[in-house]
């Protein structure tokens, strides 16, 4: 079972490092790496987006999408 879901976690690590973008480094441990720096940006990117609609949202109200 235990194999099963590793493999798995793989293939979800490996799809979601491709949708990051091209894969940088000389080896898979340094591409994991970027991957990981990436996924790190992208976390934060969506956070902060979703910090300025809530704060747009509370100084502004509903009234902004409709």
């Amino acid at each position: 079972m235990k194999l099963r879901t590793y493999a798995r976690m793989r293939k979800w690590w490996r799809i979601w490092a491709k949708s990051l973008g091209e894969k940088v480094g000389e080896t898979d441990r340094q591409a994991n790496t970027v991957a990981v720096i990436r996924s790190l940006w992208w976390i934060t990117h969506m956070l902060t987006c979703m910090a300025i609609i809530l704060n747009a949202i509370a100084n502004h109200g509903w009234g902004l999408f409709g």
